[in-house]
């Protein structure tokens, strides 16, 4: 569902630790070129057409999504660099 944002190019969604509900979600996002989005603006875009334990309660913004050779979202990258470790 994120991925439909008109200025969302890709994204992947991650857990990240949460001290009131134990686990949140990240949302791992890259821009289309061209557009502007911030964190706030893809949140409130999101509680507006998901349920909200399917929001993200926090966004990180890069250029491009790690991939296998096949193309795939390698997932345990952004769990490394922005999941557990990087957690508020």
């Amino acid at each position: 569902m994120i991925a439909s944002h008109p200025a969302v190019l890709e994204t992947a969604v991650i857990g990240v630790p949460d001290q009131k509900s134990g686990q949140t979600i990240r949302a791992i996002v890259v821009r289309r070129h061209g557009t502007s989005l911030d964190e706030a603006e893809l949140i409130d875009w999101c509680h507006r057409r998901m349920t909200h334990f399917k929001c993200p309660t926090s966004v990180v913004f890069i250029e491009t999504l790690p991939k296998s050779a096949t193309g795939k979202v390698q997932k345990n990258v952004p769990r490394e660099r922005f999941g557990y470790a990087s957690a508020p």
